[in-house]
């Protein structure tokens, strides 16, 4: 079966108003629409950059227990969580291949470890 929903867990996690603590979530693949129509948003316009902001905020469908992901959560996100869910978007959104090649450091056998969570 063809997977297209991931789990992840963020790094450091995001502190909601209440001072909770979310760090679990689930990320989708994208869909062309979602890399297309935040193109056409005002915020992206005037700051290139804030294009992940509303990238991420149309695939991550869940993050522990908040209601809704939307830009303003992601705004919120720790400068570390960030960039650890853009590369988690790139794997995952890439050639499909959710491994890294890695060597034994005593024996310098080569392997790939598969990075899929939940797999």
């Amino acid at each position: 079966m063809f997977q297209t929903e991931h789990q992840f867990v963020l790094p450091k996690g995001y502190v909601d108003g209440e001072g909770s603590l979310h760090r679990e979530g689930v990320m989708r693949l994208a869909t062309a629409a979602d890399e297309i129509l935040p193109l056409k948003d005002p915020r992206v316009q005037a700051n290139p950059a804030y294009l992940t902001v509303i990238l991420l905020s149309r695939v991550i469908t869940k993050l522990g227990s908040l209601p809704d992901v939307n830009p303003r959560v992601v705004e919120g996100l720790f400068a570390s969580d960030l960039a650890y869910l853009q590369e988690f978007y790139q794997r995952i959104n890439g050639d499909g291949h959710l491994a890294v090649k890695a060597v034994c450091p005593q024996c310098q056998h080569k392997f790939e470890v598969d990075l899929a969570p939940g797999e």
